[in-house]
């Protein structure tokens, strides 16, 4: 674990919220101000592979990064892009129930709610 690796880790636990590269990026360079972007985006590439985060592909927007790795799903605000966590144990049991009602073998799922967040909610 190399020191700019700690860093983004740390900083990508501290954001509390799901935030792309580029968000990573200017917090990290707050800490490590000659760290390029380049550098960042190899990390956050590395930390994924080693199944240290999670990388999150949305339907729409940029890719963003998740430091929990507790099994979890995932709402987007169609308005602002905002994305937030949704319990597992709120869609327990959803891939046996598919499993049980169709002929494929299933060998993992991504689900994501799409809706307005509260912010948005607020603006009205």
């Amino acid at each position: 674990m190399t020191r700019q690796r700690r860093v983004i880790l740390e900083e990508l636990k501290k954001a509390g919220s799901h935030p792309t590269a580029d968000e990573v990026y200017r917090r990290v360079q707050k800490r490590i101000p000659n760290i390029s972007m380049g550098t960042v985006y190899r990390n956050l590439e590395a930390l994924s592979e080693h199944g240290i985060i999670c990388r999150l592909q949305m339907s729409e927007g940029p890719m963003r990064f998740d430091a929990s790795m507790e099994k979890h799903y995932h709402v987007r605000c169609s308005k602002c892009g905002r994305v937030g966590d949704v319990p597992a144990s709120l869609v327990n049991n959803f891939e046996s129930k598919v499993r049980a009602e169709c002929e494929w073998q299933i060998t993992g799922h991504r689900l994501e709610f799409i809706g307005i967040c509260p912010r948005c909610q607020s603006k009205k």
